[in-house]
């Protein structure tokens, strides 16, 4: 879970223009440049803190809403070995893939820090007085591919350091034995990099949908001064 002290200023102006309507806003002294560059302060903090949680040891593992299970044609063969008492062969390669997933992730901070630097008047505005989730989709629009490219190179290699393949071998050679496997899923480093992507993104989308959710909490010091002119 991301810290709620060091994101809550996120979204804060777009929460506030949500919950309080167009006409309780007076931003007319400030001009887009101001609260563009408050937005950016923002954004850029909640992607770092993002990244950061993440990418800690049980970024993924140790968090039930993004930690990456097996593969949907591979559970059955978890189900299986669990009733011989073979559970062991399975928590072992998730644990290696959610492992894997933690070394990658660090790769994202400078591509989302990026996108926001590249934020336009019109995204921001979008953002703004978007859905709960705009920020959101916007982040996955401008790096999902760029992060998918730079996260599966990192998951290869580590995949290799804490011995995926092996994992995997031991795995499906247990089921083999059950007749549960009939090929090798050979594309484990790509179900590992969209599974990646998709909890740093269900983390981001999780934070604004709160904030959003509970604008009056939002009151950081970050983007201070286009708070202040929110008038209630």
């Amino acid at each position: 879970m991301l810290s709620h002290s060091l994101v809550r200023g996120i979204f804060v102006t777009s929460f506030l223009f949500a919950a309080t309507g167009a006409s309780a806003l007076d931003l007319s002294g400030f001009s887009n440049r101001d609260q563009v560059t408050s937005l950016k302060q923002a954004l850029t903090q909640g992607a770092e803190t993002a990244v950061k949680n993440l990418a800690r040891e049980n970024g993924y593992l140790g968090n039930d809403k993004v930690r990456i299970p097996l593969p949907e044609s591979l559970q059955k063969v978890d189900g299986a070995l669990r009733k011989f008492g073979m559970g062991k062969y399975a928590d072992e390669l998730v644990t290696s893939m959610n492992r894997a997933a933690e070394a990658a992730v660090p790769e994202a901070k400078t591509l989302l820090v990026g996108a926001v630097r590249k934020m336009s008047v019109e995204d921001a505005k979008g953002i703004l007085t978007g859905n709960d989730d705009a920020a959101t989709q916007y982040f996955r629009r401008n790096t999902e591919t760029a992060l998918a490219g730079k996260f599966k190179p990192i998951i290869n290699k580590a995949m290799q350091k804490v011995k995926v393949a092996e994992k995997y071998d031991q795995f499906a050679g247990k089921g083999a034995k059950f007749g549960l496997v009939e090929e090798r899923d050979a594309r484990l480093d790509d179900y590992i990099t969209r599974k990646a992507l998709d909890g740093l993104f269900l983390m981001m989308a999780e934070q604004e949908k709160a904030i959003r959710a509970n604008p009056l909490e939002a009151t950081g010091s970050l983007a201070k001064k286009v708070f202040s002119a929110i008038k209630f």
